[in-house]
């Protein structure tokens, strides 16, 4: 019997609803729900609450299955069950600190702002290689189009270099805190309270960025549509410019308050970061890892044998909006083939 099933068993013996349950632990009935649901898992003080109210020892709570085991070293414990992927799989949890949540969370609002950064470099990088090259391509500019294209790739390649080792350099900051996304993990007594106070504090915020990072995607392609209409060639190339320039700021702003939202459910195990969804990206990682590897294959190949450098120009930003795509369907079928 998991830990789940022993605290709806318990509960209902006592006739209690679930309210009545979160009551008594002063937390709200939403935590009883995903205690029961096998989302999420109870801290230590609220566990050795529930041995209280209950009437029962600590082991009988967190010991699941038959051959369950317990222990504590200093920073994380030990103990099978839920959930497991077969009756005899054993589950690394680790206790993390309220230092190392308050670390984390802290480093994180520091550098959402650099990888979003490094994310707009990417998109806009393409633009001098499409606008020399178009320009050129019109007789607008005063040099050839393969000097266009050249000083638009060398462009492209520093920009893209710029953007790498931002991400490089910043990301690795946050590596130790790896585990968050892929393990499973208890928080310090009353820990999940205080974020859980500060994801509520930044809700409009995200909210607000969220609004705005759509508005400027959705702006990007007003140029482009009012171009088309007006029939002016020269100006398609401008058009195209803008519109990845106001996708790169809309993605920014997703970017940055996605990761201090992103933080806090890490921390609390919510949203894409419950269990089931954390044994999802460890099959995702692979397919992120090979598309993106892919892209820039088919990049570098369009480019150098057709020397159309607007065209493949764009295959960056459509990459990045068929991965949104691809992914969701990857995990979809991920999250399938795990239910079954």
């Amino acid at each position: 019997m998991t830990l789940a099933e022993k605290i709806i068993k318990l509960r209902k013996e006592r006739g209690w609803s679930q309210e009545e349950l979160a009551g008594q632990l002063e937390i709200s009935r939403q935590s009883v729900s995903k205690w029961e649901g096998g989302v999420s898992v109870p801290e230590l003080d609220k566990i050795v609450r529930m041995s209280e109210i209950f009437g029962v020892t600590t082991d009988y709570l967190l010991k699941e299955e038959a051959e369950q085991s317990w222990k504590e070293p200093e920073t994380e414990m030990i103990f099978s069950g839920n959930p497991p992927a077969s009756e005899n799989e054993e589950i690394r949890a680790r206790l993390v600190s309220a230092e190392e949540a308050d670390t984390y969370m802290d480093i994180t609002k520091k550098i959402a702002g650099w990888i979003a950064f490094g994310v707009f470099l990417c998109i806009v990088s393409p633009i001098c290689l499409v606008t020399f090259g178009g320009l050129a391509e019109y007789g607008i500019l005063s040099f050839s189009e393969d000097a266009a294209g050249g000083i638009g790739l060398a462009v492209l390649l520093v920009l893209v270099a710029a953007a790498v080792s931002i991400l490089i350099f910043h990301g690795l900051k946050l590596s130790k805190y790896e585990y968050m996304e892929k393990e499973y993990f208890l928080l310090e007594p009353g820990m999940a309270e205080r974020i859980k106070e500060k994801e509520e504090a930044f809700e409009p915020k995200f909210r607000m960025g969220i609004m705005t990072g759509v508005i400027l995607c959705i702006g990007g392609v007003i140029p482009v549509a009012t171009v088309g209409f007006l029939e002016v060639p020269s100006w398609e190339v401008y058009s195209v410019g803008v519109l990845l320039f106001l996708v790169a700021c809309g993605v920014y702003v997703f970017v940055r308050v996605g990761m201090v939202k992103g933080s806090y459910q890490k921390l609390l195990q919510e949203g894409d970061y419950t269990k089931k969804n954390k044994e999802a990206s460890r099959a995702l990682s692979a397919f992120t890892g090979v598309y993106w590897c892919t892209v820039t294959a088919i990049f570098l190949a369009f480019f150098f044998w057709t020397e159309n450098g607007r065209v493949s120009g764009l295959i960056w930003p459509v990459a990045g909006v068929l991965f949104a795509a691809f992914y969701i369907v990857v995990k979809g079928i991920v999250m399938r083939d795990k239910r079954k």
